[in-house]
């Protein structure tokens, strides 16, 4: 699954508690939202331990039967604790979330809670240079990149992150050709009733004007380059809804 890396002081402490405790047998849970980078982080501490997933429980069972050291995924999941047993165990389990706290106390000797990435600048400051130089690679792109940070999309931690990085980067280098074929698309799908004009308008309307206000920072300057009055601009600003 590849190599951890932080900048968190937050994760660094749950990494150095994992290392005080990983050649003992005790158990730990690491709990934290999807896509924060759990099992990243237990694969890179422990990366000879087998893994089982929560949710077969039979396969857990004999996983439990069969192996002193055990990760256990989607460990929310599992809703008969009482069939569990850690003893003379070093059990590493993940979970989303803990949604029964006496439960997960009686198991686990240590509970670790992972942040989420809105709470880790610093790791979205490197998984932000990360995910942008990816996407160069894979969509080929030479030029030096300027992601907008405001629209960096942190919901759902690295999977939003990346996704939103993805679209700055095939955004701003997308030529003439590639947006008329998305517009094609777009068209073919959602084009239909008795005003489609006036409808998707704002389609080409709404983007024109607004970079073009960012651009010249001037109503009456865009209202001379885009060759309309600047009455027509002030109506078309208003009927968008543009800042």
């Amino acid at each position: 699954m590849g190599q951890f890396f932080t900048n968190s002081e937050a994760v660094r402490q749950i990494v150095k508690g994992f290392n005080l405790t990983k050649t003992l047998f005790v158990s730990s849970i690491l709990v934290g939202e999807k896509h924060t980078g759990k099992k990243r982080l237990i694969s890179s501490l422990f990366p000879e331990a087998p893994w089982v997933d929560g949710r077969d429980m039979s396969a857990l069972q004999e996983a439990l039967r069969v192996h002193n050291e055990l990760v256990i995924t989607h460990f929310e999941q599992i809703s008969n604790h009482d069939t569990l047993d850690f003893q003379n165990k070093r059990i590493i389990a993940i979970a989303d979330y803990i949604d029964n706290v006496r439960n997960v106390d009686d198991l686990f000797a240590f509970i670790y809670m992972m942040p989420p990435l809105r709470e880790r600048p610093e790791d979205v400051e490197y998984l932000t240079k990360r995910f942008a130089a990816e996407a160069k690679e894979i969509l080929m792109i030479d030029n030096d990149l300027t992601l907008d940070h405001s629209r960096l999309d942190l919901s759902q931690n690295s999977k939003t992150l990346k996704k939103s990085i993805f679209h700055q980067v095939m955004h701003q280098n997308a030529d003439a050709a590639t947006i008329e074929e998305t517009l094609y698309h777009y068209f073919l799908k959602s084009l239909q009733g008795n005003n489609g004009y006036k409808e998707h308008i704002h389609l080409f309307e709404k983007p024109l004007i607004e970079a073009g206000l960012k651009k010249f920072g001037s109503q009456l300057q865009l209202s001379q380059v885009l060759g309309i009055n600047r009455n027509t601009l002030r109506k078309k600003i208003h009927e968008h809804t543009i800042d």
